[in-house]
């Protein structure tokens, strides 16, 4: 991949940098409830501040269909501050003439926090006049926003299109992680794929068997597989209309690469105290649904991850959220923290799986883009970086 241009090359002080960060965190009763992601867009946020640069931060928050109370910015902003140990200004708007005023106004060693961004209709369809705005509040953009790096929206691509651009700190590092295991990993490459849908991860699965080494496949999206291949799957999650389409990928020239659950967890309910029980993956009763990977699978896949040299997780092996069907996620952290190898964790259900479990710092790399991180891997362009130093 092309070099990205990164904040090293500008010089900002004195000077108004636009920061698109992604900073779309859960919220709790208005307060944060994990803090990941301000966390990670905290370095270059600082970096720029302790340069001299007035900061100007955006992001979006949640899915709102327009401006929604429950998904404003001040607690995201707050939060930032909190862990920034400077002041942050909270402003009620994302552009137009009030908000480049009180930019202006505001002191040379401020940070900003726009609204979310997503209250603005023309955001997701990169509105021209979004974009101006935008661009008025600054002198240079900086996108540090991997997880929106694959959406050509107005704060992560119209912007970029008007300013003099670059990469921050956190997009630049996960770039350099991903780009490691799409341009030449290190053999044998492992991918483990989770999750619910296999709809979500067929894309990516198409493009990386022709590439990987050993596919591991759990997660609810595994029931799919498995009736493909002719086994009944009980009242497990089941995507009727993907069966055909797993099944002529499964009998593929790279079909063999993949690895399914050889033993499920099965309860008579999706509840979390429902009654379960450890079956083969090829005896699923009729009146029961797969709600976890067993335990002869994690061994199985703990065995082929302990000799792999790369290894890519996306999506975690179970309801990893209740107690009784954590253990395959769990079981699957552990080997994948265990590896010799470079490892990468993408998606938010595995980043807050591996984090539950403690185990953030004994990955390689922790990704905070999921379908970003899937559309690279896939290898696809990403409008959002494609745009950087144009």
């Amino acid at each position: 991949m092309a070099q990205l241009p990164t904040l090293d090359s500008l010089d900002v002080a004195g000077r108004t940098v636009l920061v698109r960060a992604d900073l779309n965190v859960p919220l709790d009763g208005g307060k944060v409830a994990d803090d990941f992601r301000i966390a990670a867009s905290l370095p270059t946020i600082a970096k720029l501040h302790e340069r001299g640069a007035k900061v100007v931060v955006c992001s979006h928050l949640g899915r709102p269909k327009g401006p929604d109370p429950a998904l404003v910015m001040d607690p995201v902003a707050r939060r930032l501050g909190e862990l920034g140990g400077f002041p942050v200004i909270k402003l009620d708007g994302v552009a137009g003439p009030e908000v480049t005023a009180a930019v202006q106004a505001a002191p040379q060693d401020a940070v900003i926090v726009l609204e979310n961004t997503r209250f603005e209709p023309g955001e997701k369809t990169n509105d021209p006049e979004l974009a101006d705005g935008l661009a008025a509040l600054a002198d240079f953009f900086v996108n540090d926003a991997f997880g929106s790096a694959h959406r050509a929206h107005a704060s992560t691509v119209g912007v970029a299109e008007r300013l003099p651009s670059v990469a921050g700190d956190l997009l630049r590092a996960e770039v350099e992680a991903l780009s490691r295991l799409l341009e030449d990993p290190d053999r044998p490459y492992v991918v483990v794929l989770g999750g619910a849908k296999v709809s979500d991860k067929l894309g990516v699965m198409r493009q990386l068997l022709p590439r990987v080494d050993t596919m591991l496949v759990g997660g609810g999206m595994c029931f799919t597989l498995l009736a493909a291949k002719g086994f009944e799957v009980g009242s497990s999650l089941l995507e009727d209309s993907m069966i055909d389409e797993v099944g002529s990928l499964l009998a593929s020239e790279h079909g063999d690469k993949i690895v399914l659950p050889v033993d499920v967890v099965v309860a008579d309910r999706f509840a979390a105290d429902a009654d379960h029980r450890v079956v083969p993956a090829t005896e699923i009763p009729a009146d029961m649904m797969g709600l976890d990977i067993g335990p002869e699978t994690v061994s199985d896949f703990s065995e082929v991850l302990g000799s792999a040299a790369s290894v890519f997780w996306n999506g975690p092996m179970g309801v990893f959220e209740w107690e009784a069907f954590r253990a395959g996620t769990a079981g699957v952290a552990q080997a994948v923290a265990g590896s010799p190898g470079f490892t990468v964790i993408g998606g938010g259900d595995s980043v807050a799986a591996i984090r539950m479990l403690g185990l953030e710092n004994e990955v390689s790399h922790v990704s905070s883009g999921g379908g970003a991180g899937l559309e690279m891997l896939e290898g696809k362009t990403l409008p959002g970086i494609a745009v950087l130093g144009r």
